[in-house]
């Protein structure tokens, strides 16, 4: 009781990911029947890969040539046709060909033909194809930028808050942003980087709150289509590889003393163990990039292939099938759940390593003395 009367914003927002967790259940579980259903044979691997993936438009709702979607902008480049821009609803889903181009597993093709006509029909141009620049809006894209925004919105409006109430306790968003930003600070940044943590608080915070917030976007189905962001592997190689720029850059001289001759070391031990130093240091990115895109991505697949299990056991039986969706659907909301542990999970772990990397960049070398 005296933590809700503290921080009323806990009990809304524990309320709010009740109630995203709940939506998402269901809205897998019994929006999609009826089309799902009017399909001659039902496909739980292009289902998957269609919900993790990326897109050129927004799904909202429905299957095949029913499906209700908000098309985003196709912007192509090529040397040869030059720069096209245009609506992914040209594309009528995959079936048609606009401009000279066609839309295939979410991927833009260039083939010979010039006008709309039957996309399966066309000839895909292979040379053109593979000097096409896709730099497309896609859901992925429209996610990054709602995200930055919000994250914008979000602390300028709880710094003027700070400003303008200065010895008022935090109410509000501040409650919510406040504690997360000091368990960051004290358990994160000040034990893992020493006493100079304060130049790469900024920048750890930014990281925790960008992968946070797109992690809880990705279990809210309503938001493009339920966006797979921090699942996309281009994400997370792009922040492991900033987190590399850091290190590269403020890294001190006994840093890189020990990855390429450690002190104190023969040199025929040092012929084996600086490749390994060296090696040690370019995984550092990669461990950052798979853990966090294996684990998003994973969670995602696994709460689809228990809902895809009602529609294979509905294939052979239709009262199989919804004796299976009983199961089916707690194991769904079960996994929900995991993945709210998982979303606050990944972004402390990224955080973290990237602050352990960061400590051992700075780290001074100490000079001791024995004396006898």
């Amino acid at each position: 009781m005296k933590i809700r009367q503290q921080y009323p914003a806990y009990t809304r927002f524990y309320k709010l990911l009740l109630t995203t967790i709940c939506a998402f259940v269901f809205s897998l579980a019994f929006g999609n029947t009826e089309e799902i259903a009017k399909e001659k044979k039902f496909n739980p691997g292009e289902l998957i890969m269609d919900h993790i993936g990326d897109a050129h438009d927004w799904h909202l709702w429905g299957e095949g040539d029913n499906a209700t979607s908000i098309p985003l902008p196709v912007i192509i480049y090529s040397r040869e046709r030059g720069l096209d821009l245009f609506l992914s609803s040209n594309f009528h889903h995959g079936h048609k060909t606009y401009k000279g181009y066609k839309l295939e597993h979410n991927h833009v093709l260039a083939v010979n033909e010039t006008e709309a006509v039957d996309a399966h029909e066309a000839t895909v141009n292979e040379d053109l194809t593979k000097s096409l620049w896709d730099i497309s809006i896609t859901k992925n894209v429209v996610t990054l930028l709602f995200s930055c925004i919000f994250m914008l919105w979000l602390f300028i409006s709880v710094a003027k808050a700070y400003v303008a109430n200065k010895s008022s306790a935090p109410k509000g968003k501040q409650s919510f942003v406040e504690p997360l930003i000091t368990f960051i600070r004290d358990e994160v940044a000040k034990p893992s980087i020493g006493p100079k943590y304060e130049k790469y608080l900024p920048y750890l915070l930014t990281v925790f709150f960008f992968i946070l917030i797109n992690n809880l976007l990705g279990l809210i189905p309503i938001f493009p289509g339920g966006t797979n962001l921090t699942g996309n592997i281009a994400i997370t190689m792009t922040l492991a590889v900033i987190s590399l720029i850091v290190i590269v850059i403020t890294a001190n001289r006994n840093y890189w003393r020990h990855i390429f001759a450690m002190p104190g070391i023969p040199i025929g031990i040092l012929v084996i163990l600086t490749p390994i130093e060296i090696l040690g240091f370019v995984l550092r990115p990669f461990v950052l990039m798979i853990r966090l895109f294996a684990n998003i991505t994973a969670g995602h697949i696994i709460a689809l292939s228990f809902y895809s299990l009602i529609f294979i056991f509905g294939e052979m039986n239709a009262g199989l099938g919804y004796g299976v969706s009983v199961l089916s659907i707690a194991f769904t909301v079960f996994m929900g759940f995991l993945e709210l542990l998982v979303a606050f999970l990944q972004a402390y772990v990224f955080t973290l390593l990237s602050a352990m990397y960061f400590g051992s960049a700075i780290e001074e070398h100490h000079h001791t003395e024995e004396h006898h």
